[in-house]
């Protein structure tokens, strides 16, 4: 099992896989690299150098007591990036990987990273406040919280209905995903999963959407009831430097999985746009 160990003794579990220019994807809470199955796939066929790790306290990674906020996330991939010593790399972020992918890219991606993609991500900032009118209030975390810390086992199952759109009419619904998602959340760590509550709903990335210099593609579900639209998506494609947006009607939440096809097609466009010598074309 491929690891490295971080400064402070943390094992970050990833997966490194094939060769050429390196996407490296980064999964939501409170799941794994395994969320990445259809799309490490997808390209490693098509001759791209795949990654993807699991966040601290998440998947096989070190269940962490402490660390479990955005500045340590983000240096976590740092010395991965580093010890794998990626160049040109795009960084593809879902929910609060997209929170990730936004901090790392502003405060570490200067000489390493030519691309970035925010999908169904969290930034700017997901909690309601006198700057942030449009955001959830506080209570709806609080519930989130509340779920994981006394029955996580049955949260976990209960919220895989709004995250794949499965309680809108007439969805056809996968148990197998549900049970995926089911099967990673309850691999991490509980009070890294707690933590992180905090880290994806409330941590302000306006200023790293802002320093962020590298064409960066936003992708967001306008049926995403975990993440809602109107308060992501457009707001941090106004912030970007060099935005580009692809915006879904009546994509859910986990639109990488529930729409494969189409992301995986528009993830490969962009890609391909971005890509340096070393990386075959489709």
């Amino acid at each position: 099992m491929a690891t490295i160990t971080v400064k402070d003794g943390t094992q970050i579990y990833f997966k490194d896989w094939g060769t050429g220019q390196p996407l490296f994807f980064h999964h939501g809470w409170p799941l794994s690299a395994d969320d990445w199955d259809a799309q490490m796939m997808f390209f490693l066929e098509r001759g791209y150098r795949v990654i993807a790790h699991d966040r601290r306290g998440h998947g096989r990674s070190t269940q962490t007591v402490s660390g479990n906020e955005m500045d340590t996330y983000a240096a976590d991939v740092a010395e991965l990036a580093e010890k794998l010593d990626l160049r040109e790399a795009i960084h593809i972020g879902h929910s609060t990987g997209g929170g990730e992918v936004a901090r790392y890219v502003a405060r570490y991606g200067k000489e390493r990273v030519s691309a970035a993609v925010l999908i169904s991500a969290v930034p700017p900032v997901m909690v309601k406040s006198d700057k942030n009118p449009g955001g959830l209030p506080i209570e709806v975390f609080d519930q989130i919280r509340e779920g994981t810390a006394k029955h996580r086992a049955q949260f976990y199952q209960d919220i895989t209905l709004p995250f794949y759109g499965y309680n809108r009419p007439g969805t056809k619904i996968s148990q197998g995903v549900r049970d995926n998602w089911w099967r990673q959340g309850m691999m991490g760590g509980i009070k890294a999963q707690y933590d992180c509550i905090k880290a994806f709903s409330e941590t302000d990335f306006t200023e790293d959407l802002k320093r962020i210099e590298v064409p960066t593609l936003v992708m967001h579900g306008e049926d995403d009831q975990i993440v809602p639209f109107a308060d992501a998506g457009p707001l941090s494609a106004k912030l970007l430097k060099s935005a580009r947006t692809k915006f879904y009607p009546g994509f859910p939440h986990g639109m990488p999985t529930t729409n494969a096809e189409q992301i995986n097609a528009d993830l490969l466009e962009f890609v391909m746009a971005f890509q340096v010598a070393a990386a075959p074309a489709a």
